[in-house]
């Protein structure tokens, strides 16, 4: 089973009635309904609005990819929260950050960059599979009619992503780097574009197989216990000797 936590602010919901209409059990429980159909798929949810936000150490530890959904509260994250996200990753943990979630505090930690973007009210989009062999693309065609979603565009400040598997162009004519995959530590790392709260992207079918196949892509084929490297020069015999050890994996 890979477990999985699905994470949202929450915060729409409650303010944006036409996002009950589109989806009437929220962001995180359509993102819930597109998991659902992966048997081997164990599926949790956190929202901002719980006690430590959802994810106290207990959740983070048994999350195998955790999937992100932010917009306009990022700022109420906690720094320490942040960071332990951004470290479970380093360990192993995969993540998944949709949308406004760019400007999350734990992916610009993983980034290290601004994680800026150009942006405006929305527009028509065609999103492009820029790599059909890479796992995420699985099933999914040439090209993917999105229909209204808000305009995302370059310059998107962000780091060379080590693989880019989709690219949005607007009718406006600017063009985003949508899908865009790292390595950080032994985690793996995607962001994924569309997603705007009243435009009903979640129910396309293209959108929700990218979301199931990234998952699977995410999952950690190894989990490290420890941000810890041998020194240099030590044995680890040395170190239990100094009562401390190294993670097996």
């Amino acid at each position: 089973m890979i477990r999985v936590t699905v994470w949202n602010e929450n915060k729409h919901e409650k303010e944006i009635p036409e996002l009950l209409e589109i989806y009437p059990q929220g962001l995180h429980g359509v993102l819930q309904e597109i998991l659902s159909v992966d048997d081997d798929l164990e599926i949790r949810i956190a929202t901002q609005d719980m006690p430590e936000c959802g994810l106290p150490d207990e959740v983070l530890d048994s999350t195998d990819v955790m999937i992100w959904w932010g917009h306009c509260n990022h700022h109420n994250v906690p720094d320490e929260l942040a960071r332990k996200v951004a470290d479970r990753v380093l360990l192993g943990m995969g993540i998944i950050f949709l949308h406004s979630a760019h400007h999350s505090k734990p992916f610009r930690l993983l980034m290290g960059t601004t994680c800026s973007l150009r942006w405006r009210d929305n527009d028509y989009e065609r999103l492009w599979c820029l790599d059909p062999s890479h796992p995420i693309a699985a099933g999914v065609p040439a090209t993917v009619e999105l229909g209204t979603e808000e305009m995302y565009g370059e310059f998107f400040d962000i780091p060379q992503p080590d693989e880019l598997v989709f690219a949005g162009w607007f009718r406006g004519g600017e063009l985003f780097r949508s899908g865009c995959c790292w390595k950080r530590g032994t985690g793996k790392v995607f962001y994924f574009q569309p997603g705007h709260e009243t435009n009903p992207i979640y129910h396309n079918p293209h959108v929700r197989r990218i979301i199931r196949n990234a998952v699977h892509w995410a999952a950690p084929a190894c989990r490290r216990s420890t941000l810890w490297c041998l020194p240099m020069g030590q044995t680890t015999e040395e170190l239990a000797a100094n009562g401390m050890s190294i993670d097996q994996y």
